[in-house]
């Protein structure tokens, strides 16, 4: 339970994302200024600066924030009974995709990916990185329980398997992106239809 301070304080930072994310998507990522996003927000500049350096630190922040609820949403369907290998993968590949666009648009995740392509070494990238090694490491969670419930084959390399799901995911999502006409469910329909040998060879058939 946070304390008031604490809730005010995470009340305001929540109105400088929510402003933030508005704005970038209305004028571009490029044109959205920090003055714009302090007034939408209702607090000063100054206020804004005591919470975020830039404007690549709110939009590293609102990726967190993508993930972290996916993530958690995540969780759920691992501790889930869900006894067939592709149904598995769907549902945490489709919560991730589904959620995508909740808080950034397109043309914020292109912008995300350039920052932290072009700037490897910067906080900003590797916060990114870290974030998709933790998305890459639920889906490997995902096998190992379906392991575990003989769901999947005893033989089965859980890890290799989980970063060979994900890094297809991952490109798919940059290629997703990168088309301004292909939608969520295009996308889906697509990685379902390029997991399924995959879940057939590792599915436990004699279970």
């Amino acid at each position: 339970m946070l304390g008031l301070r604490a809730q005010k304080k995470a009340d305001k930072n929540r109105r400088i994302l929510d402003a933030a994310t508005t704005l970038f998507r209305k004028v571009g990522y490029d044109a959205a200024r920090i003055e714009d996003i302090a007034e939408m927000a209702g607090v000063s500049v100054g206020t804004f600066y005591n919470y975020y350096k830039n404007k690549g630190d709110m939009l590293m922040a609102t990726v967190s924030m993508e993930v972290e609820e996916v993530l958690d949403t995540g969780n759920a369907i691992i501790e889930s009974d869900i006894e067939n290998v592709g149904d598995a993968l769907a549902n945490l590949i489709g919560k991730y995709y589904d959620h995508s666009l909740t808080y950034l648009s397109k043309e914020m995740w292109r912008t995300a990916m350039s920052l932290s392509i072009g700037q490897p070494e910067t906080p900003f990238s590797k916060r990114y990185t870290a974030l998709d090694h933790r998305l890459s490491k639920q889906v490997c969670d995902l096998f190992r329980s379906l392991q575990s419930r003989g769901v999947v084959r005893k033989d089965v390399d859980c890890d290799a398997m989980g970063e060979l799901i994900f890094n297809n995911v991952n490109m798919m999502f940059i290629e997703f992106v990168k088309d301004e006409e292909m939608d969520v469910a295009g996308l889906k329909a697509e990685v379902a239809r390029q997991n399924e040998p995959i879940a057939l060879l590792v599915s436990n058939v004699a279970s």
